[in-house]
């Protein structure tokens, strides 16, 4: 993800993030979202259906902010784009539900049923830029 050791180490460590894309006009629209790391992309399981998958569908745009759950708020950020995949998206699912399974989220029993209800995509971060504050 980044050639600061810190910065990387920092990603591979949390789950939390604000992903932030951008509107048709450029205004830009933000939401928490856990994600998961695959070698040198970060990936969201999100309904098919979600505002910001219809806005990285049309300008893949974004930024990734990885954050801290308790003060001093450390973060990184993550400029990249982001494509959508809605093939093979299981094992990426997987991997999310694996970065979160301490914090009471449990994956569901019907993996496969629930991916097809929701019509579940996988948002795949290419990474770009990344920058951020570790004290």
């Amino acid at each position: 993800i980044s050639s600061n050791q810190a910065f990387d180490q920092f990603v591979s460590d949390h789950r939390w993030a604000v992903l932030t894309a951008l509107r048709n006009g450029g205004a830009p629209v933000s939401s928490v979202v856990a994600y998961a790391r695959e070698d040198d992309s970060l990936v969201i399981s999100t309904p098919g259906g979600t505002f910001k998958r219809r806005l990285l569908e049309a300008d893949g745009r974004c930024n990734l902010c990885v954050i801290t759950n308790s003060e001093p708020f450390n973060f990184v950020a993550i400029e990249g784009k982001a494509t959508i995949e809605t093939q093979n998206i299981k094992a990426s699912t997987i991997a999310v539900f694996e970065n979160i399974a301490d914090t009471g989220y449990e994956m569901p029993s019907d993996l496969d049923g629930w991916l097809t209800q929701q019509k579940r995509v996988i948002l795949r971060v290419a990474v770009e830029r990344v920058h951020g504050v570790i004290r």
